[in-house]
């Protein structure tokens, strides 16, 4: 599946693996390995020998023998958040998206960094907050946001709105994201907003109360974090902030191609 979505993605899916000649490999390949090292749940040198111990999967890639440890690092660092939210978009439709969905946030912790670096890079916080939007029937990720600053999640939710407006018929959201602009802005596209008012009157409660029955699927969306945080998966191993938003937007298109598979 790595395989098929890097081909999808690429203008020449029928490039061969390594070019003769070329001195390097198809960027299908490039792109689908980095997304399967995400399968494996290895280091970089460990990557490497376990696909020269494993020549089927190699076969697989159209390889007869592993690229350099060091060609992961790089091609890890190439590919820009543009390209992998394309790659992410696409995983969440073959996964299954049925247009209703819930936004939600959670922290991943950021302690693979020393100390040190931290100090030097200014980092404010120890976790990252990454918010996710996630089909409440299939459980797919169709747009992630991260910001290692204070944000409020009224403002994140109309930004992650915004890149999907056209796909959602129904957006479910607990009471940090009730903000008044943010509902009107999903009427206006034509979307359904399940947001839970904060409680301060009775007429909130009222509206609230009205909407139980149909908001009960948002918590599907910490469904999908447990899963992204299953064996260790809450730790980075990466060090820079944008090399974390890669790292993390990798985690999520690997998600949506399990929960294809399933």
């Amino acid at each position: 599946m790595c395989r098929n979505l890097a081909k999808q993605h690429v203008d020449d899916p029928d490039v061969p693996a390594a070019p003769s000649g070329a001195g390097g490999y198809a960027e299908w390949v490039q792109i689908a390995l980095i997304l399967y090292r995400v399968e494996l749940e290895k280091s970089l040198r460990e990557s490497e020998d376990y696909l020269n111990e494993m020549p089927g999967v190699l076969a697989v890639f159209g390889l007869d023998e592993a690229p350099h440890y060091s060609s992961f690092c790089r091609w890890e660092n190439e590919y820009r958040m543009r390209e992998l939210r394309r790659l992410l978009r696409a995983s969440a439709e073959q996964a299954g998206w049925s247009g209703e969905a819930a936004i939600d946030a959670s922290g991943f912790q950021r302690d693979q960094t020393s100390y040190h670096y931290r100090d030097r890079a200014n980092y404010s916080f120890q976790s990252m907050k990454t918010t996710i939007l996630i089909d409440v029937n299939s459980l797919a990720i169709k747009d992630v946001h991260y910001t290692t600053q204070k944000a409020w999640d009224g403002h994140i939710g109309m930004q992650v709105f915004r890149r999907n407006a056209e796909d959602l018929r129904v957006l479910s959201a607990d009471a940090n994201y009730s903000w008044s602009d943010l509902r009107e802005e999903c009427r206006s596209e034509s979307t359904r907003p399940l947001i839970k008012h904060r409680e301060q009157t009775p007429l909130q409660k009222a509206h609230n109360a009205r909407m139980n029955e149909d908001y009960n699927q948002r918590w599907m969306s910490e469904t999908g974090f447990s899963q992204l945080k299953e064996d260790d998966g809450e730790k980075l191993r990466s060090r820079s902030w944008h090399g974390q938003f890669r790292e993390l937007t990798r985690k999520c298109i690997i998600h949506n191609l399990t929960q294809a598979a399933s």
